[in-house]
């Protein structure tokens, strides 16, 4: 598996905490490139509903995470998923950073200028992790993409699943179903 140098990234996210980032702007390291992108209500509203389907099933206490730096393996990759969901027993590191082999799936919501990450990059960190469960939501197209047995930095099932459907997660890791008929479009 791919190292991650968490101390470069470190000093990448402390210089960028010093920058005047405007208020309501996303920022997260994709293969050592910045990316800001601004924050929308159509995404949050994904993000709330699938977190709470998160909670419902998990309880209140489920280590759910949204826009949370997590450092996954490649190259400078300090990502911040839309929903990052942790092993119960999950600790902070020695720097105070979660832990990617502690993360048992993940939920990306596209936005229009940072799609090509989720669908690129993103996925091969998260397969390279050996995520065994990556949630695709693309309210541009009005479907969502289960992404499931990584293998070789790459993911073997992708399935598809239309808005208004069920995202059934039961028998993965996840073990919920998410309802997509309130997600709203852009």
């Amino acid at each position: 598996m791919a190292d991650v140098d968490t101390q470069r990234l470190d000093e990448w996210f402390e210089r960028l905490e010093r920058m005047p980032v405007p208020e309501g702007f996303r920022v997260e390291i994709v293969g050592g490139s910045v990316f800001m992108t601004p924050q929308r209500d159509t995404r949050w509203a994904i993000i709330r509903r699938v977190v709470r389907a998160v909670e419902d099933r998990f309880g209140m206490d489920v280590k759910v995470f949204s826009d949370v730096r997590i450092d996954f393996p490649g190259h400078e990759n300090g990502l911040c998923p839309d929903v990052a969901v942790l092993r119960d027993s999950a600790e902070k590191d020695e720097g105070g950073h979660w832990r990617y082999e502690d993360v048992q799936f993940v939920f990306e919501v596209i936005s229009e200028g940072t799609a090509a990450n989720d669908y690129g990059p993103k996925k091969a960190a998260y397969a390279t992790a050996e995520l065994p469960l990556y949630v695709i939501v693309d309210p541009y197209q009005g479907r969502c993409f289960v992404y499931t047995d990584s293998k070789n930095g790459d993911y073997v099932t992708r399935t598809r699943v239309d808005f208004g459907d069920d995202i059934d997660l039961t028998g993965t890791v996840a073990d919920l179903t998410v309802n997509t008929s309130a997600f709203p479009r852009d």
